[in-house]
């Protein structure tokens, strides 16, 4: 079994990956337990071999009894008395393990190359895992850039541009945007949570001080016997989930493809940066 995570560097965007060989549930090899066998080949001794791969004696003993545990016949023979006072050494078996394990390797590469070469660009691929990866209670995160960092004396206000140009802004510390290296250009993310969401009717030309309004309109309605859940499309495809209860739902006389707007203040957002 083999899988393929991204990795970045400051340039460029490639396919890794390793490999596993599995005997029922259990991983039984992968490339850390073929190089401390390619060691103990190499070197005829367990302390050498785990010294060249960076465990200690300990692991590298427990890893090789696992080994020759979950393997149909021994791939590390320790050998005792003689001259040297005993050494080990890999078996018939285990040199063919360790030979047919780099084949593997090889043709695992030559794939990814391959993979690596019909994506094309990865580098947008990264930025979509990196984003979706990021797990929070909050319903509500958005990616943006940021576009805009005005410091007070002890507050900041950060403005991000999410996509379809949508301005969003927020009010932090000073000391988080320092701690956060938040600079003009740099991607970010604006996280709120679904009950700091108002949703309201007829905003257009109404004076109010949340900072963030968004005229939208509605593309989900999940009622309850006390809250509803209301999600409306703001533009560039950017839903904005909120909670709020039944009787303003009723009230508001929400419908699914009617507009609404969503408004929360720039201190319910909370920023937060890979």
């Amino acid at each position: 079994m083999s899988k393929i995570p991204a990795k970045c560097n400051k340039s460029t965007t490639g396919l890794s990956g390793n490999i596993w060989l599995n005997r029922a549930d259990h991983k039984f090899l992968g490339g850390d337990r073929i190089s401390l066998l390619e060691k103990v080949a190499e070197l005829g001794s367990i302390t050498r071999a785990a010294k060249a791969v960076g465990i200690s004696y300990k692991t590298a003993w427990d890893t090789i009894n696992m080994v020759n545990n979950m393997a149909e016949k021994p791939l590390v023979d320790r050998l005792t008395g003689g001259k040297g006072g005993g050494g080990t050494s890999l078996t018939a078996a285990g040199k063919m393990i360790v030979t047919q394990y780099k084949t593997i390797q090889e043709e695992h590469r030559k794939f990814l190359d391959n993979l690596e070469s019909r994506l094309g660009d990865t580098e947008s691929l990264y930025q979509f895992l990196r984003r979706i990866s990021m797990k929070v209670s909050a319903r509500n995160t958005f990616a943006g850039v940021v576009a805009n960092i005005t410091k007070g004396a002890v507050n900041a206000e950060i403005t991000l541009t999410l996509k379809g140009g949508i301005p969003l802004t927020a009010v932090i510390t000073n000391g988080a945007v320092e701690n956060l290296r938040l600079s003009i250009g740099n991607e970010a993310y604006a996280i709120v949570k679904s009950s700091s969401v108002i949703i309201g009717a007829d905003l257009h030309d109404a004076k109010l001080s949340a900072r963030n309004i968004f005229v939208g309109t509605v593309t989900r309605i999940i009622e309850g016997p006390v809250n509803t859940e209301v999600n409306i499309e703001i533009g560039g495809g950017t839903i904005i989930s909120a909670i709020i209860t039944h009787g303003s739902a009723v009230q508001l006389k929400l419908k699914v493809g009617g507009h609404a707007c969503a408004l929360f203040k720039a201190s319910s957002v909370i920023i937060g940066v890979s």
